[in-house]
């Protein structure tokens, strides 16, 4: 038998919606009063672009301007590959 076995159980029935409050205090603080206003819009209105001027605005293709030097590449795989034999 568990000596103490009241104890064991107000411990754990009267502490841990205790410890739960503590770690989630500040985020329902946070959400009644936030600090900050959020997210911000990208474009301030959307509604005075006309849309045929957001088709003549081109987009930017970042993954054809990328130019990796191969040696590079292999400098890097070969740091990566020694990665795992550093744990001890």
């Amino acid at each position: 038998m568990i000596p103490n076995l009241t104890s064991i159980l107000t411990v754990l029935i009267l502490g841990t919606p205790i410890l739960i409050l503590i770690m989630l205090l500040p985020v329902l603080i946070e959400l009644k009063k936030p600090k900050d206003a959020g997210p911000r819009m990208i474009m301030g209105n959307i509604s005075e672009v006309p849309i045929q001027m957001m088709r003549v605005i081109p987009l930017a293709n970042i993954e054809g301007e990328q130019n990796f030097d191969s040696a590079l590449i292999q400098a890097l795989a070969k740091i990566i590959g020694a990665l795992p034999s550093l744990e001890v």
